[in-house]
């Protein structure tokens, strides 16, 4: 069957089609290093209308909003904190998303009408070529149907929006694999929101002290201060039941888990290490190695994708486990106790909480 969404090279033509689609208040995916984004105009409110309707994004939950430079950033905020000039130092284009006050210009439809606005400079190649393409600040939330997990590829675009949206430019698997870090510059402390591609060490090395958020519950109908902060988020259709612990006590549970399972007729999806794959192999699992458990930045990148191809192949359930709290981990950690929805098992010791 023919797709129904344009699927656009990387190259001058594709870029300047998507730029042409986009000045023109409609629809284009295209990769950060990040996660793909679904973009549209942040001055446009009918794009940003679309942008909703296309994922079946609840208006309480707002939009980052990209640029290609820092220079633009009076186009979308009215006041600077001090604080943004170390940070873009250190480390915009990146992962980093900063929530500053909003600027007139920026519809309230893209901050759940709150007076901030969540933006940041991606670095991924295709993304600052685009932005600086179409010259405008492009919204762009994550190019899937909301609350579930997150595309790191075109054919994941694809799969959850054809013929919703206009286009995508496929610029290939992406860099980081889980979302950016967002970090709220407007309360009296610098808050962490989101955990994301620069972690809390890092941002604690810049600034001193910064706090970390809470999550938010859904249907309060107050717009929320980020994405990203609903209890639900990033899950698959397949249930699935994310352990913390300390790896002996998670494999150990793990493998008992399973085997109740299995006795039970149930066809088990893991989502682990490489080590827990090994450890498990005796085990009639549909399983999705994910890398060495000591390289975060790998598990990061293949998160999403190997969190989607199990749950296309229909497991009864998945079983994850946990990688800690440190650097990267504990956005790993955050995207799988969202998609876990409530279902966590916490063990004794705990590992880097």
């Amino acid at each position: 069957m023919r797709n129904l969404t344009r699927i656009l090279p990387v190259d001058a033509d594709g870029l300047a089609t998507a730029a042409a689609l986009l000045r023109a208040g409609w629809l284009v995916a295209f990769p950060t290093e990040t996660v793909y984004g679904l973009g549209g105009s942040a001055l446009d409110e009918a794009a940003v209308a679309r942008i909703f309707a296309a994922k079946g994004r609840p208006a309480e939950d707002p939009l980052i909003v990209h640029l290609a430079d820092v220079a633009e950033l009076p186009r979308v905020t009215t006041a600077l904190p001090v604080s943004v000039t170390l940070l873009a130092e250190a480390f915009w284009p990146g992962p980093l998303t900063l929530i500053v006050p909003r600027g007139p210009d920026i519809p309230l439809s893209v901050t759940a009408g709150r007076p901030t606005v969540a933006v940041r400079i991606p670095a991924h190649p295709v993304a600052r070529a685009l932005l600086r393409e179409v010259g405008l600040p492009i919204a762009a939330p994550s190019a899937n149907r909301f609350g579930y997990t997150s595309p790191t590829t075109a054919a994941h675009v694809l799969a959850d929006l054809d013929g919703r949206i206009d286009a995508i430019l496929d610029g290939g698997p992406t860099m980081i694999g889980v979302e950016s870090t967002v970090l709220d510059l407007t309360t009296p402390i610098p808050t962490l929101l989101r955990p994301g591609g620069i972690s809390l060490e890092a941002l604690r090395d810049r600034l001193g002290s910064v706090l970390v958020g809470q999550r938010q519950p859904a249907g309060s109908g107050a717009g929320l201060a980020s994405p990203g902060l609903l209890e639900r988020h990033y899950a698959p259709v397949t249930p699935l039941w994310f352990v913390r612990g300390s790896p002996e006590a998670m494999q150990i549970w793990l493998r008992e888990r399973v085997c109740a399972e299995l006795a039970l007729g149930h066809r088990v999806g893991l989502l682990v290490p490489d080590e827990d794959a090994a450890a498990l192999a005796d085990l009639e699992v549909d399983c999705e190695p994910l890398g060495p458990a000591g390289d975060v930045s790998q598990i990061a990148r293949h998160l999403y994708a190997a969190l989607r191809a199990l749950d296309q192949r229909q497991p009864t359930l998945i079983l994850a486990r946990d990688l800690g709290a440190i650097g990267l981990a504990l956005a790993i950690r955050d995207r799988l106790t969202r998609a876990a929805a409530g279902r966590v098992v916490e063990l004794e010791p705990m590992l880097g909480t």
